[in-house]
């Protein structure tokens, strides 16, 4: 101690004979301390955080909650992609671990600044071969019918003359029942929310003739050739990278055919159609058919296209006007063939009941030359009824039932097959309020007269459901296609809006981890009728008109396929 209290007075005294103040032991101790600190700052910014970012591994370790954790698991579930977020994550962060690649097509939704938020659509760019190759040979679309003239004026067909003023002086065409692929596809390119960046596209479109491309190898070809350009075209989209983010659950085409020529159930060329809505693929997508199958989930029922198809709004309000002033004097009326060689069929009661009726104006349509074969004569008998009497065709829908309509005719079916399961899109859930109903059997059986039956309707009902059909007009025909409508919401409106709804609905089940276990695809007829939000189905009143015997595919077997080959045989009868 005392050697270095020596030191110290000797330092001190050398301070003082050199003239400097000797400083203080507070402040010699306060630099001490502040270079600690300064250390201590150093060493925490620069050395561990540098191990932090180069090694996020070993960085402190979150948990994924088990809600996450339990959309990964339903998302793995439907094979779907996901992505990791590869970046530093803050705790805060670390609640969202996974990002879907279709967050981007969600977000769009919550712009409210974009017109076309939550409604884009991109179109694929397939190669020519699969359409244009089709058009230029369309002399090939159909065994009895040059398709050459029906694919003209974008699909819709030549020009009807107005002779004899049933029609408007325009937006009046001649257009095959079977031309909705290429009017679908032409409307297509006049959307005004088209985009060619994928990722915020809310529904992709794929714009294959699958109609056009299924009736040129119906009949003499054998499975090889029919399935060929299905199988192609399924390949080429799963090649792309649009069809990796859902899996092809974004996608939707459309089929101006009945879904039976898409289903064939075995390999045996001697069943009908080609097998498109069996392939594993095409299951994943949406497709639009003029008639869909009551047991399947992957085919949606779109309108047959009318002889209608306006260019602009007022020529829609013209014809609705025209038709709430008509004075129509038939109580009811029938277009249409007997089945003779289908006992279940009860169109040849029903042409007896017509026949033996004042009230009841009939079109008999057979081999030969027919009115029926006539728009002109068609529309004008519609025209002049308050009732039109739409029963199954070869299978459950009939072109008619939408001519009638656009005729302000009140459609009356006999299966709810018809109409009520296949145009849920189109058309209102509660049938009595546009339609009636009176069951099959009940005709078959010969307990209920159609002539009573209607008269029991009063005045004011009638005339509220002919107000009811004539409103649903818009949404049941096609405009034009080289045109686009200034206000109105036409049928292609209306069916790519409830693709958009239906995609939408599917991403937000899948980010919030909700999955329908309980689904029965046999039961998809009753599905389409639930109400928003409704999930659970149960007894419905039409059981009995769907319980035919299934196979192993949720299918009606070959009840299906004959009504398909019937249905050609009756377009063989109105080209002869």
């Amino acid at each position: 101690m005392r050697r270095r209290l020596s030191a110290s007075v000797h330092h001190e005294g050398m301070e003082k004979a050199n003239g400097k103040p000797r400083p203080s032991r507070l402040c010699f101790l306060a630099t001490l301390s502040a270079m600690f600190w300064i250390m201590i700052f150093y060493f925490h910014f620069t050395v561990l955080s540098s191990n932090s970012i180069n090694n996020p591994e070993q960085s402190v370790s979150y948990s994924i909650p088990s809600k996450s954790q339990r959309i990964s698991e339903a998302y793995e579930a439907l094979e779907l992609p996901k992505m990791k977020v590869q970046s530093q994550l803050k705790p805060s962060d670390q609640q969202a671990p996974e990002v879907f690649p279709f967050t981007r097509a969600l977000q769009t939704i919550d712009n409210k600044s974009d017109p076309c938020g939550g409604r884009y659509i991109y179109v694929h760019d397939l190669p020519s071969w699969f359409n244009a190759d089709m058009l230029r040979d369309c002399r090939k679309l159909s065994l009895w019918t040059n398709m050459c003239k029906f694919t003209g004026n974008a699909g819709l067909g030549p020009p009807l003359q107005n002779a004899e003023g049933v029609f408007s002086n325009t937006g009046w065409y001649a257009t095959n029942q079977f031309a909705v692929d290429v009017i679908f596809n032409n409307r297509m390119k006049q959307y005004e929310c088209l985009t060619k960046d994928s990722s915020i596209a809310a529904a992709i479109f794929v714009p294959f003739y699958a109609g056009f491309d299924i009736a040129r190898y119906l009949w003499g070809y054998n499975i090889s050739v029919r399935d060929s350009s299905s199988l192609e075209l399924v390949d080429w989209l799963m090649k792309r990278p649009e069809w990796s983010v859902m899996g092809g659950r974004d996608h939707f085409l459309v089929a101006g055919r009945i879904t039976w020529d898409f289903r064939r159930l075995t390999d045996s060329n001697s069943d009908w159609g080609n097998k498109l809505l069996f392939l594993p693929a095409a299951k994943n997508m949406s497709m639009l058919v003029v008639e869909s199958s009551p047991w399947n989930a992957n085919d949606f029922g779109i309108p047959y296209p009318t002889y209608f198809h306006p260019a602009k709004d007022a020529e829609v309000f013209i014809w609705q006007d025209r038709m709430r002033e008509l004075k129509r004097r038939y109580l009811c009326s029938f277009a249409g063939a007997p089945r003779p060689g289908n006992p279940k069929s009860i169109r040849g009661q029903i042409i007896d009941q017509c026949q033996r009726s004042k009230v009841c104006k009939l079109l008999e349509c057979d081999f030969g030359e027919s009115k029926c074969h006539s728009p002109s004569s068609i529309m004008q008998m519609f025209q002049s009824s308050l009732f039109c009497l739409q029963p199954q065709g070869d299978s459950y829908t009939r072109r008619s039932a939408f001519d009638s309509m656009l005729a302000g005719c009140i459609p009356v079916f006999f299966h709810p097959g018809s109409a009520y399961i296949q145009y849920t899109w189109h058309l209102p859930r509660n049938y009595s309020t546009y339609s009636v109903f009176i069951p099959e059997d009940d005709i078959r059986k010969k307990n209920v007269s159609i002539e009573e039956r209607l008269k029991q309707i009063p005045p004011d009902v009638v005339e509220i459901m002919r107000e009811t059909v004539i409103s649903l007009i818009p949404k049941l025909i096609y405009a034009d296609p080289r045109y686009k409508l200034e206000t109105l919401k036409d049928a292609f409106d209306v069916a790519v809006q409830a693709v958009i709804d239906k995609v939408t609905q599917l991403r937000r089940d899948i980010v919030e981890g909700h999955e329908d276990k309980d689904f029965i695809e046999e039961n998809s007829w009753k599905y389409a009728l639930l109400e928003d939000g409704q999930r659970m189905v149960g007894p419905h009143q039409w059981d009995p008109f769907f319980s035919k015997p299934k196979d192993g595919n949720g299918d009606s077997g070959t009840s299906s396929a004959e009504a398909a080959k019937n249905s050609w045989q009756n377009e063989q009868r109105s080209q002869v």
